[in-house]
């Protein structure tokens, strides 16, 4: 039984007052939130992001003016061209020339405190909001269609092993080692008997080069968040094989992520930071605001994108690019419904589970100790009681079940690792 079960952690959140969030997000919040106390104890930060749709929140946040009205209206926020530079710019901070906190893949905080995605120096980590969940999804070439290479990527197997035979092993991409999009594609190969570490070569890319590549015939697959699986599509290059949350429903996905040390010295400007996401966040989960949301964000300086490539998914029309065509699916990005804000602890314990099971981080890993140092779902509590919304009412969403029949209960994350045939373990 580990730590998470001891402190009550496996009981599944739920809103306790799901009428006030709703009502909530209906509009954007009064101002005044710290009239009844102190305010920030600085009025700036700068906060990177990476060109991804679900960036939105925090750009959202800075369009709007929501950083200035709860009290930090020099906030920047400042596009960085890879998750590596954003590793870089928080590793400097921004006394050195860097970032103060990003837009962030939900592992990327861990790996950076612990060392294991910087060289070995640990720089000390915070999150203290998620950004979204669902909105991701794994794209392949044209050539797969013949082998109706989907949900199951076992039709691939084949073909991938022919590449390996002939000298020319098939080139699989992500956005960073240990990162949410390795996790998504090592699990769809997995489940489909393909070993992502034998049978295949997974390659790093930044998200925007993601179609390029696929045009030029370097890579015969990715995994990335939009716009960039729709923009594929959309010039015909490759189509979906399947949507990440066809993988795992409401999956989480990116966080707001901050230096410990910032936030340990401006605990206020965090709480500030992490309220004003929080709006953008509301406004942006409403369907009838995503055109607007896209036409700022679709912008040169953000995301630099045709609206076209980025709407109809946030609005749940999904072509897949082979034939399938969805309206009004269920399989779109949230930013704030189903809870999809919070932090869950269980969350993050699975993205180190599976950056164990695939080596990235050592069996020896005190999990557990290691969400408790870098999670900050206490912050997100604080914040959602100045803004008067409901909070969950445990740290766990509790029991979380994958397309392929498999479970992972935060109460045993090594029954859940046991299960998995394919793995590779240090």
């Amino acid at each position: 039984m580990t730590d998470l079960k001891k402190t009550g952690l496996t009981r599944r959140g739920a809103l306790t007052a799901a009428a006030a969030t709703i009502a909530a997000a209906k509009t954007l919040l009064p101002s005044g939130a710290f009239a009844a106390g102190p305010g920030p104890e600085v009025a700036k930060a700068k906060l990177g992001f990476i060109a991804l749709t679900d960036a939105s929140p925090v750009i959202i946040a800075k369009e709007k003016g929501l950083f200035a009205k709860y009290g930090m209206p020099d906030v920047e926020v400042l596009k960085q061209a890879s998750w590596a530079a954003t590793r870089d710019n928080l590793v400097l901070g921004s006394g050195g020339g860097g970032i103060d906190g990003a837009h962030i893949l939900s592992p990327l905080p861990y790996l950076i405190t612990t060392g294991q995605a910087t060289g070995g120096r640990p720089v000390p980590m915070n999150i203290l909001a998620r950004l979204n969940v669902n909105g991701q999804a794994i794209s392949v070439g044209n050539d797969l269609k013949a082998v109706k290479v989907g949900l199951n990527s076992a039709g691939a197997k084949a073909k991938f092993m022919q590449l390996k035979s002939s000298g020319n092993i098939a080139k699989i991409a992500m956005t960073f080692r240990g990162g949410t999009h390795d996790l998504w594609i090592r699990y769809w190969l997995a489940a489909g008997g393909i070993n992502p570490d034998a049978d295949v070569s997974t390659i790093v890319i930044p998200p925007p080069q993601m179609v390029a590549n696929m045009k030029s015939g370097t890579q015969d697959a990715f995994c990335v968040g939009e716009p960039w699986n729709g923009q594929l599509v959309n010039q015909r290059v490759g189509y979906t094989a399947c949507l990440t949350s066809e993988i795992w429903m409401n999956h989480p996905e990116k966080a707001l992520g901050m230096r410990a040390d910032w936030v340990a010295k401006y605990p206020r400007a965090a709480q500030a930071i992490t309220m004003a996401v929080m709006e953008a966040q509301m406004w942006c989960d409403k369907m009838q605001n995503r055109p607007a949301m896209c036409s700022i964000v679709s912008g040169r300086q953000y995301i630099n994108v045709p609206m076209g490539d980025i709407l109809p998914r946030l609005q749940g029309t999904i072509d897949y690019g082979d034939g399938r065509k969805v309206q009004n699916s269920g399989h779109y990005m949230k930013f704030w419904a189903d809870n999809a804000s919070f932090p869950f602890k269980s969350h993050d314990l699975w993205f180190l589970t599976e950056d164990v099971r695939w080596g990235v981080l050592p069996q020896s890993t005190n999990k557990m100790a290691l969400v408790k140092q870098v999670n900050r779902a206490d912050v997100w509590r604080a914040a959602a009681k100045a803004l008067g919304v409901a909070a969950p009412a445990a740290d766990s969403r509790g029991v979380e079940k994958f397309f392929d029949g498999k479970v992972f209960d935060p109460a045993n994350p090594a029954a859940y690792l046991a299960s998995q045939p394919i793995k590779k373990l240090v």
